[in-house]
């Protein structure tokens, strides 16, 4: 497996959030920065995808662009 290059220049946001559960429910909470530079609207869906690495990558709607550039820099 490849790993991701990240160049901290293409950093817009980086957040900590906190994760809560409640019985089988589990929320966490887009910070209003990241809901803001990415338009994102109530009930829209996101994609949670989890390496094998423990790297979590959270896709939306509005990120299908980023989507094709991970799974091609996976696919090489």
């Amino acid at each position: 497996m490849r790993l991701m290059k990240l160049d901290l220049k293409d950093i817009v946001h980086a957040q900590e959030t906190a994760l809560t559960i409640r019985g089988s429910r589990r929320r966490t909470t887009v910070p209003g920065e990241i809901v803001k530079y990415l338009g994102l609207e109530d009930g829209e869906r996101v994609r949670w995808v989890l390496l094998k690495d423990g790297t979590l990558l959270v896709v939306t709607g509005a990120s299908k662009g980023l989507a094709k550039k991970i799974r091609e820099g996976f696919e090489k």
